[in-house]
């Protein structure tokens, strides 16, 4: 057997996780473990050694099992650029445009290419976790499933189903996910977990047993609220506006460096401010509204799947004047990838939105045209006299560069990527803060810039460090609360036979009559 599906209730009931905690439990008893996500629907996304792109949740968990991310663990990747067209991205490359309606004609031929990347890691490793996508009882797609129950009966996965407590009602969440499986689907699902609980978990007893005699599986742990786990969230809707990023650290020093990230309606790679939330004295906030600026100090400008579209939501907000003036002030902004397109001069974008040429915000003497290539790429440079490296992911290049316009990174052969004048600076790489020595040159810029002479920044942190003391919290949350013995009897042997079924409309009176037991 050797590999298992995780499934979940909701979109962000847990499933990501869940499995990286699987996974960092599993690495650290000196199992060979990978991750498998079939299908992700996500603008946060990473360049893989192998030369692609997968989704950032699947690198995570790839660093849980001690590995470097590859393609094979997200082999399709849907990266909506509008509310009704996504990107394909099929084996770390683009592979077209689709809507909703007509991705359904391709899911046939991409379950080949899912089955067989999953048994190619199967043959190559102990153990492979699987994590679903939205939820396995969305009965409307699931003929052409190819992600939660038409992967797990394809590939012969038992399923384990998380559910989330903070949400509310996940006994009928859970129930309801069950109910609404057909007889063959149900047949896989081997137990639950509730995930996000806060206080006694006596108080869940009962409900535990009642959940168990209705359907004739076990819960096997419950999770509990972890205040400390913040990194890498999968979902973007999980970067909420106004609300502090991470936990923050008090300053070193005596002042705090305030930052605001407008909270771009398709922003992609918005995990690339988590290594600045990381420091002592930093305190980082989504925005979506002018008011928002008047006390930051620090503007970023996250990446956008729809660079263009996003800029026109800057300017219909009132934000794209409020980043002008916050300039003008000789306050420090910063754009990353999609943000920095918006803070050149000019756009021409034929790929993405279509629409031509659009001035962007003026504050870097620069122009950008989209190329139908997609650039992936992991460089290595030098910024603020420190060794960095990145990776991009792109359409729009440089076309004309201003001869005085500085770069925020020099490439190895003195070529100037991205940009710095004055307070304003920009790059297309992705991850350049999780370069420490970088990151605390680029802070203590800032500050200046800002006026915040009383801030320092820390040395000692990493945040390498940092995000595996996130991953090793998943594997002791996994450890201590999960029945592991049962997680490894649905690894080795699947889903128990003779799981009873429940009809969709009949409740729980069919478990029941079949001997389900009751209260």
């Amino acid at each position: 057997m050797n590999a298992l599906l995780i499934a979940g209730t909701t979109s962000d009931a847990g499933k990501s996780v869940v499995a990286a905690g699987v996974c960092r439990w599993l690495a650290r008893t000196g199992a060979r473990v990978a991750p498998f996500k079939a299908q992700n629907m996500s603008n946060n996304s990473v360049v893989t050694p192998d030369g692609g792109e997968i989704g950032r949740a699947q690198a995570v968990q790839a660093a849980a099992c001690g590995l470097e991310p590859s393609v094979r663990f997200n082999p399709v990747l849907l990266k909506p650029g509008s509310d009704r067209r996504s990107q394909v991205v099929v084996l770390g490359h683009v592979s077209g445009e689709v809507t909703a309606m007509s991705y359904r004609e391709r899911k046939a031929a991409l379950l080949d290419t899912v089955v067989s990347t999953l048994d190619g890691l199967r043959a190559e490793h102990d153990h492979v976790i699987c994590e679903g996508a939205g939820s396995p009882a969305e009965i409307n797609l699931r003929a052409t499933d190819i992600a939660n129950m038409g992967l797990a009966r394809a590939a012969g996965l038992p399923v384990l189903v998380v559910g989330d407590i903070d949400r509310g009602g996940v006994f009928a969440q859970l129930f309801g996910t069950l109910a609404l499986l057909d007889a063959a689907d149900q047949a896989l699902v081997g137990g639950f977990v509730i995930n996000k609980f806060r206080g006694d978990p006596a108080l869940l007893d009962s409900g535990l047993d009642r959940l168990r005699a209705l359907t004739g599986r076990p819960v096997h742990g419950v999770l509990p609220w972890a205040e400390d786990l913040w990194l890498d969230a999968e979902d973007s809707l999980s970067y909420v506006a106004d609300g502090v990023v991470g936990r923050p650290a008090p300053p070193r020093g005596s002042q705090w460096l305030r930052v605001a990230v407008p909270r771009l309606p398709r922003i992609s790679n918005a995990t690339d401010v988590e290594a600045l939330a990381a420091e002592p004295g930093v305190a980082v906030r989504f925005v979506t509204e002018p008011s928002r600026l008047t006390d930051a100090d620090l503007v970023v400008l996250p990446g956008s799947k729809s660079t263009v579209a996003d800029l026109g939501w800057l300017h219909d907000t009132g934000l794209a004047d409020a980043i002008r003036a916050h300039a003008g002030a000789g306050l420090p902004v910063v754009g990353i990838c999609g943000g920095f397109q918006m803070l050149t001069r000019r756009i021409t974008d034929q790929v993405e939105s279509g629409v031509g040429a659009v001035d962007g915000l003026g504050m870097l003497d620069l122009e950008i045209e989209f190329e139908e290539a997609k650039t992936l790429r992991r460089p290595s440079g030098t910024a603020f006299g420190e060794p960095v490296d990145g990776y991009e992911i792109h359409h729009g290049v440089p076309v004309r560069r201003g001869d005085d316009l500085a770069g925020l990174v020099r490439l190895p052969g003195g070529t100037a990527e991205g940009g710095l004048s004055g307070s304003v600076a920009g790059t297309h790489w992705h991850g350049l803060f999780e370069n420490d020595a970088f990151r605390r040159r680029f802070l203590t810029w800032a500050a200046g810039c800002a006026g915040r002479d009383g801030f320092v920044a820390a040395g000692d942190t990493s945040f390498a460090e940092v995000r595996a003391g996130q991953l090793d919290l998943l594997g002791d949350l996994v450890e201590k609360h999960l029945d592991t013995d049962a997680i490894r009897r649905l690894l080795e042997g699947g889903a128990p036979a003779g799981l009873p079924l429940l009809p969709p409309g009949a409740g729980g009176r069919a478990a029941l009559r079949s001997g389900g037991g009751s209260e």
